[in-house]
This record gives structure tokens, sequence and C-alpha cells, in this order.
């Protein structure tokens, strides 16, 4: 992937896109694919872009900081669903399933293990399943 800054000769408008490579954005601009996004025209060049340049500390320190953000966001989901859904533990399959196939049965949320396997049957079945990574207590 490749980024490019492009100009629209027509208006002088600048914005950034993406290409899977330099070869693409040239197949693109011959076919006329690329438009400008003020004035629609398709008289669009690249042009140099400055590299995006950090230190190796500055990447560690933001990787930090995502994984710390990430975990904390995990952590309130997983305390939004202790609170609202069901634990059904190794049995969300059969559950789930339960759930599904009987209307008399009211709906309820719930979660629990299932296999790889299991998942892709429920999806096909046409029973909708949301997998999420799990932090356990102990791995703060």
């Amino acid at each position: 992937m490749i980024k490019y800054l492009l100009n629209c000769k027509n208006c002088s408008f600048e914005f950034e896109s993406w290409f899977a490579s330099s070869k693409e954005f040239d197949k693109l601009k011959k076919l006329k694919f690329l438009n400008c996004q003020n004035c629609n025209s398709s008289k669009i060049d690249k042009s140099l872009m400055k590299p995006n340049l950090a230190n190796a500390n500055f990447k560690k320190d933001k990787a930090l900081k995502n994984n710390t953000n990430f975990k904390k966001k995990l952590k309130e989901y997983q305390k939004f669903i202790k609170q609202n859904f069901e634990y059904v533990g190794e049995n969300f399959a059969y559950e789930a399933r339960s759930i599904h196939y009987n209307k008399n049965n009211n709906k309820k949320n719930i979660f629990g293990q299932a296999s790889g396997k299991d998942i892709m049957e429920l999806k096909e079945e046409g029973i909708e399943t949301y997998t999420i990574p799990w932090i356990e207590d102990k791995e703060n």
C-alpha cells in the first residue's frame, strides 16, 4: 500500500489517497477513475509527500499506550457483559440454539465458551454470535 498526496489541476485542491501500488494509481488515472473531491475533475496528479518518521521510543510508547487503552476498553465491555448477560459456560452453543429455535422462550442474553467449529455452525444456522477476547482478572 502506498499513500499519495493528490493535486487537482482544475481547482488546486489537495487530498490524500491510498493505492495498492504506484502502478495501480497510474491505471486508475488512465481509466479516469480518479476524481477531485472538490470539483469532480479527473485532472489529478500525484505530488511528493514527506515521509512519516518517528523514533523507536515514540513507536514503543504509542504501542504501549494503545495496548493499555485497548485493555481498559475490553475490561469495560467485559464488566457490561457480566452485569447484563447470563454466563452459560461450555454450554454456549446448546443454549444459543435453544433460544433461537424455541420461539416461546424469552430471549435472554448469554455468554460463554464455544469452539471455533461451534461458532461456525451457529452462524451457518443463522444464529448471530460475536467473539471477543477475554482477559481474566488475574491478567492485570
